[in-house]
């Protein structure tokens, strides 16, 4: 078999899972044209399955680091933004995630999934019904809850006030209207606090990974929070510096929001990829990093994707190792290790 034909495959398998029909439409969408053999491999796979599918390919947007709220390629192009909400399922290989076009295309009922890691770790961290079972046992858990606590032995002690927004799942694959999630980006789950209800002490110890620098931690970095912003970042080396440096040059208040707080799930990542596959790592988005069993993800910025209003350019994701994290004061994970027996794989 081609590899051509062996990614049209592993598509149709991706789009069964979606429950795709005969009657709907599946619209594919690229940027300059790149990922083409990624869109080529979803057409042929939607084509025999009897939907009606189709490329929409637009040009990539003219922003960078700085810019206060996200730029995509949709941005402005009322057109194209219009066709992709009369999809019933649209395939994202250009990243509209945490963008106010994505929401809004969400909201007219299209799902939508994000497919933009390589083949490699499409194939090694492929969605499966029983991960998506144990990410929704853990989505009742979490949407139950009035506080999310987490602390570790490197000082880590912060409280969540829980009731403001909803719990957001990925398993990999979406099958009812308006849902997003994110291929192969592995099975963890998430919601937020009130905008005002975070306070606390995050401790970004050494082995933790900041995204999107895609680097581990090797001095610790404390940020101190309260009424959900970071009100300082302390540390003395050089990582406590790039992270200053980073968030100061959005030149946004609104970067320093707490945004979402959640945990992983995913037997199929591991922690270690960055520096075990650094090649492979450097060209993918970092679901081992956001996904691995026991990791507790906490994220600043942007909150769109939750219902806020937030939409700052500036995005940080930091899985925390060996951290314990408790619901209403039940123990989920315990210095990186899922309690509850529905969770563990």
């Amino acid at each position: 078999m081609s590899a051509q034909a062996e990614l049209v495959a592993l598509f149709k398998q991706v789009l069964e899972l979606c429950k795709i029909q005969e009657h709907e439409s599946l619209a594919v969408l690229t940027q300059d044209g790149e990922r083409q053999d990624y869109a080529h491999a979803y057409l042929a796979a939607a084509a025999s399955l009897g939907a009606q599918a189709y490329q929409l390919n637009v040009a990539r947007p003219a922003d960078g680091p700085g810019t206060l709220s996200k730029q995509t390629a949709l941005t402005g192009n009322r057109a194209a933004i219009d066709t992709l909400k009369q999809a019933d399922l649209l395939i994202d290989l250009v990243g509209l995630l945490w963008s106010a076009e994505q929401k809004e295309i969400q909201e007219a009922g299209t799902r939508i999934l994000m497919s933009r890691e390589p083949v490699e770790i499409l194939r090694r961290m492929f969605p499966t019904p029983q991960r998506r079972r144990r990410v929704e046992a853990a989505e009742a858990m979490l949407a139950q809850a009035h506080e999310l606590r987490v602390s570790s032995a490197a000082g880590t002690d912060v409280r969540y006030r829980l009731g403001a927004y909803p719990v957001i799942t990925q398993y990999g694959y979406t099958d009812r209207p308006g849902r997003w999630d994110n291929l192969s980006a592995g099975g963890f789950l998430y919601t937020g606090a009130y905008d005002d209800g975070v306070d606390g002490t995050v401790v970004i110890d050494r082995g933790d990974i900041i995204f999107p620098f895609k680097r581990y931690v090797e001095q610790s970095i404390t940020l101190r929070i309260a009424q959900g912003r970071i009100q300082r970042i302390e540390g003395d080396g050089v990582d406590a510096e790039l992270l200053r440096e980073y968030m100061d040059r959005y030149d946004d208040p609104r970067a320093y929001a707490i945004s979402h707080i959640g945990w992983g799930l995913d037997e199929s990542a591991r922690w270690d990829f960055m520096g075990t596959n650094p090649a492979l790592a450097a060209v993918s988005n970092g679901p081992d990093g956001r996904s691995y069993c026991g990791n507790v993800l906490f994220s600043t910025g942007p909150n769109l994707e939750l219902g806020g209003s937030n939409d700052t350019g500036c995005h940080l994701d930091i899985p925390l190792r060996r951290c314990s994290l408790y619901l209403d004061g039940q123990a989920i994970v315990e210095e990186g290790l899922l309690v509850p027996a529905s969770l563990r794989p």
